[in-house]
């Protein structure tokens, strides 16, 4: 067993509480994310984009997971989580995974017509295809217009392709492109993820502390939440990184209850890095 996963257990969890990395099992349904996550689950079959945006560290990768997680079986789903490929690259993870097949395209016409296809598999098997694109930003307006060729396809009763698109906000400045009005047009679902409120920020803390304990021993006080709030900004992302160093402090002085001065002296830390 590793120091790490040491101190945990000594403090009663089973795993970290607050590891940055994305974990599904420790989704918190704070509004704003659950209405989010909505959107992205109606955007799945309405055929069109969803556009779904928030700063960094506000857990688009987490909702992006969690769409996965729950999507219907019946909605076959390519996930791209690397955007910085190729045209032809990018058209081809998506044919991976749509198909679950490696393409022998030799052209760009030629993956058009091999995704075509696999839609129309897909939509004669009583189906839906959806690709989730996260880190959206990243693609270049070449590649966002091939994928609006791509939502092109379709038959004369329906369409067979939807598309999820999240990023940082600056896509929506990238999407004003006049070479991308077509796609701008396309977006039919919007939502702009917004940091949470000293509430959220509290009960977040407290979903996650009792998502990992083995046993009711750690707390964080009031005054220890309302600290972390005001230094995080509400960002998820800072919102882990603080209370962890804060867990750490608390092993080091062998505590298990966050107070307002062991939280204010982690965020302190947190922040000046």
């Amino acid at each position: 067993m590793t120091e790490l996963a040491t101190y945990h257990k000594s403090l009663g969890f089973k795993e970290s509480p607050f590891n940055i990395t994305p974990d599904t099992s420790l989704f918190f349904p704070n509004p704003d994310h659950v209405a989010a996550l909505s959107y992205m689950q109606f955007g799945l079959e309405n055929g069109s984009f969803t556009l779904i945006t928030g700063e960094v560290g506000l857990g688009k990768t987490l909702l992006c997971r969690e769409l996965l997680k729950s999507a219907p079986q019946t909605i076959h789903t390519a996930y791209i989580f690397n955007p910085l490929q190729s045209r032809e690259d990018l058209l081809k993870s998506i044919h991976l995974d749509l198909t679950g097949k490696h393409s022998g395209a030799v052209s760009t016409s030629n993956l058009h017509d091999e995704i075509y296809h696999a839609l129309l598999n897909i939509a004669e098997a009583g189906g839906k295809a959806a690709i989730i694109i996260d880190e959206v930003h990243c693609l270049t307006p070449d590649i966002l217009e091939a994928l609006r060729l791509i939502s092109n396809l379709e038959t004369e009763k329906q369409k067979l392709i939807s598309f999820i698109l999240v990023g940082q906000p600056e896509i929506r400045k990238t999407l004003k492109l006049e070479a991308l009005r077509a796609l701008s047009q396309r977006i039919s679902v919007s939502y702009s993820l917004k940091p949470m409120s000293l509430k959220a920020t509290n009960n977040y803390i407290h979903h996650r502390v009792k998502s990992c304990q083995n046993h009711a021993s750690f707390s964080f006080s009031y005054m220890a939440t309302f600290w972390i709030h005001q230094y995080s900004k509400g960002i998820p992302r800072r919102i882990n990184q603080i209370c962890d160093r804060a867990i750490l402090a608390a092993y080091a002085k062998s505590r298990t209850y966050i107070t307002a001065n062991i939280a204010l002296k982690a965020a302190k830390e947190v922040i000046s890095i």
